[in-house]
């Protein structure tokens, strides 16, 4: 199974807005930026902003469309996030690992940034467990907080430096 990182533009957009049924799989795949429902228009505010790239996740077998992930370039880091295997069928397979992996090769390549870092609710196990295969560590100085109905969802943040990705490669 292979996977490759494409541009994702307007014209992507109704596939991945009829994969976010509510707003719970919208908190978790977006944080609390975007507010249900997701429309052309808070994508169109993410393919607007020059700091933020946004691709599609495609199976190279299959030529189909099974995700999407997003790069943001802050000052001193870039930041991974909105990443989403939509299919639950195809969670556990490692299309996550090799997304994020790719996402870091991209940002580590493109950008001259030394460290790659996201944001992650606690409570989502198999994407702590993901991202720390790929090399991530947990920042424990780092956390936020976000309330949907009657819960309080804790967003933990994870950092990978480039010379760790690097010689994880080798």
């Amino acid at each position: 199974m292979m996977i490759e990182l494409l541009p994702f533009n307007i014209e992507n957009a109704e596939e991945l807005i009829s994969k976010i049924r509510d707003e719970r799989i919208l908190l978790q795949f977006a944080g609390p930026a975007y507010h249900f429902p997701l429309t052309k228009e808070q994508l169109n505010g993410d393919l607007a902003d020059e700091n933020r790239m946004l691709f599609r996740i495609v199976d190279t077998a299959s030529q189909n469309t099974i995700g999407h992930a997003q790069l943001l370039v802050k000052e001193k880091t870039f930041l991974l996030g909105r990443i989403l295997i939509w299919d639950e069928s195809n969670r556990g397979k490692g299309y996550g690992k090799k997304t994020v992996r790719q996402l870091l090769e991209y940002g580590f390549s493109h950008f001259d940034q030394q460290t790659a870092e996201l944001n992650v609710y606690d409570w989502n196990k198999g994407a702590i467990e993901c991202y720390k295969k790929a090399g991530f560590d947990i920042d424990p100085e780092m956390k936020s907080e976000v309330r949907i109905e009657d819960e309080i969802w804790l967003s933990i943040n994870m950092k990978i430096a480039k010379e760790t990705f690097e010689l994880q490669k080798s």
